[in-house]
Order: structure tokens, then sequence, then C-alpha cells
């Protein structure tokens, strides 16, 4: 693992940093000058992504109880916690509710799902301790609504949500912001090859004639909005699509 000198920065834990929507927040963050800790199973990645904007790294694999606990104590080790962005999590396959695979659904919720639980569990008392904090959870608009062949990931995003929507009520009155952001449809290098099991003919599919999908760049930018508001702020729930998509079963397409 890397690490940053210590810093009077406000300091952020990004989740499912090592490509995508996370990469592009740790980026985003550090360009604002904050201080961040970026954590995600491929240690190469992180090394690159630490190398590039002198971010802090810890590998970990936050389906494993003891990664994140390890991790947890990293963070605590580290000084004050301003913000937990919990945006690791993923889709596999499109198959209809008559033939869905459970051991994808099964993989879909322990990732989107209990990893954002355990690590949120895990990191609460540090973001009470220096006087409050923020606990972001990168939902998608699946978590709002469904569609054929999203099953799976619709069911795992739809229960993510219910952290933050439920969070929200249990922490009231306490110094914590809770934050969900839910994006549509984001192009990014991997979400759907990984969806389609590695088939790029499928993946690049997803997007064809979408004059202009989301961009991990675009959702950061969101993140990183909603975390520097007020302290007295809360984004409850961002929706951010790109303009041609209407819903999640309604987007225009050239041709």
């Amino acid at each position: 693992m890397s690490t940053l000198s210590s810093t009077s920065a406000p300091r952020a834990l990004v989740t499912g940093a090592s490509s995508g929507i996370g990469a592009a927040t740790v980026r985003r963050l550090r360009a604002e000058g904050w201080a961040v800790l970026a954590t995600a199973r491929r240690a190469d990645r992180l090394e690159a992504l630490a190398a590039e904007t002198g971010c802090e790294t810890f590998p970990a694999d936050l389906t494993e109880p003891a990664d994140v606990a390890a991790l947890a104590d990293h963070v605590r080790a580290g000084g004050p916690l301003r913000s937990l962005v919990n945006n690791a999590g993923g889709a596999l396959g499109t198959d209809p509710v008559e033939r869905g695979n459970v051991d994808e659904w099964a993989r879909m919720y322990e990732v989107n799902v209990l990893s954002t639980l355990r690590l949120t569990q895990a990191l609460l008392p540090h973001l009470r301790a220096d006087g409050g904090g923020d606990v972001l959870v990168v939902t998608s608009t699946a978590a709002h609504g469904t569609y054929p062949g999203g099953g799976g990931y619709v069911a795992a995003k739809h229960a993510e949500r219910m952290i933050p929507a439920t969070l929200r009520l249990e922490l009231v009155g306490q110094p914590v912001r809770v934050i969900e952001i839910a994006p549509g449809m984001v192009r990014t290098e991997e979400f759907s090859l990984n969806r389609y099991h590695g088939d790029a003919a499928a993946a690049a599919q997803v997007y064809a004639g979408v004059a202009e999908p989301l961009l991990a760049e675009d959702v950061a930018d969101a993140i990183v909005w909603t975390l520097t508001r007020p302290a007295h702020v809360n984004v409850d729930t961002l929706v951010i699509r790109p303009r041609a998509q209407a819903s999640n079963t309604v987007v225009a397409r050239e041709g």
C-alpha cells in the first residue's frame, strides 16, 4: 500500500477506486485538495492511480470481512475521516427472472449490498468522532425502477438504496450526512463488459446509437458537489442521467 503524508485537508475513503466512477472520484477529490484513501481489489491499478494523483491506497476485497476490518483499522489509524464514498459494486448477467443465475444474484447482493453495509457499520463511529462526516452511497437508477433482464441487479440496487434511506432516518439529529447518488447510463471501461462476461460486442451494444452517455467524470462531479455543500445541506438523493435517457427503458438512439 502507499501512504500519503499527513495533511489538514478533508479526508475521504473511496471504494471501487481501481476504475470507472471510483477512479474518477479519486482524481476529482485530489484536484479539489482532499486527502484520499482509495481502495479496490486490484493493487496494480491502485498503484497506478496513486502515482497519478498522490492518493493513499489500501487493497481490499470488501466481500471479505477480514479485509473490511483491516481497512477500517487503517482508516482509523490515519486520522479523521470526512467522507466515506461507497462506490464498489457491479452487475452480472441479463437473464430474465425465470432463468436468473442464482449464484450471480447472490454475488451481486454481496458486492453491492453487504459490502456497503459492512464498511458503513465499521466506519460510522469514526465519522462521528471528529464532529461528523458523510456516508455517500453510489446506487443506480436501477435502484429506482426495473427493466427486462435487470432483475438481479435491480434487486441488489434496491436493497442497497435502503441502506442510506433507512440510515438517514436512524441518524437524524446526528452530525452525519447520508447521501445517495443514482447514475443512469454511464459508459465506463468495465461495467457492461463485466455484466456481459467479457463479451465486448454485447457490451458496446448497450451504448450503440446513444449520442452522449454519461462518463465516469460526470458522476464524480456530482459526488464531489454533494460532498462540498455546507455541512447543514444534505443532498438526500441525486439521480443523474444523460439527456438521451428518459428512463431505464426509454433511450434515444440515433438510427
